[in-house]
């Protein structure tokens, strides 16, 4: 009878990426999760755009550009050529650079802390769980 491993729980920080369509109105909605766990070296991003629910805020809403911020956010949390100049900066580098304040349509939330056996499932479960 082999006992079970128990898993290895690391810290992890985690910040909401919101969309704020009309700034002045104050509404948002959250569009994704940034997820970073420096024991593993790991910066990762999940993203999903309600954009029905972006139109019902914002009947004009620009959900091209919102998109495109969306997807340049996974873009460095990848670390790939996308990430610009992020691309060559450690993961908490980058995640320190998404969860800087900043005045546009998405914009990060605020940054809390967990425990975790799996920073990619996390990820999955914030975005589920935040998100959709």
């Amino acid at each position: 009878m082999s006992a079970e491993q128990p898993c290895r729980r690391e810290v992890f920080e985690y910040a909401l990426l919101r969309v704020v369509p009309r700034v002045e109105r104050g509404e948002s909605m959250n569009a994704g999760v940034l997820v970073y766990c420096r024991a593993r070296s790991l910066v990762i991003a999940r993203t999903h755009l309600d954009e029905e629910r972006l139109r019902a805020l914002d009947p004009g809403a620009d959900l091209a550009g919102v998109r495109a911020a969306l997807h340049a956010a996974e873009g460095v949390c990848d670390g790939g050529s996308a990430a610009g100049q992020a691309a060559g900066q450690e993961p908490g580098s980058r995640f320190r650079w998404l969860v800087a304040p900043r005045s546009t349509v998405v914009q990060p939330g605020p940054v809390h802390t967990g425990l975790t056996c799996d920073p990619e499932a996390e990820a999955e479960r914030l975005l589920e769980l935040l998100v959709r």
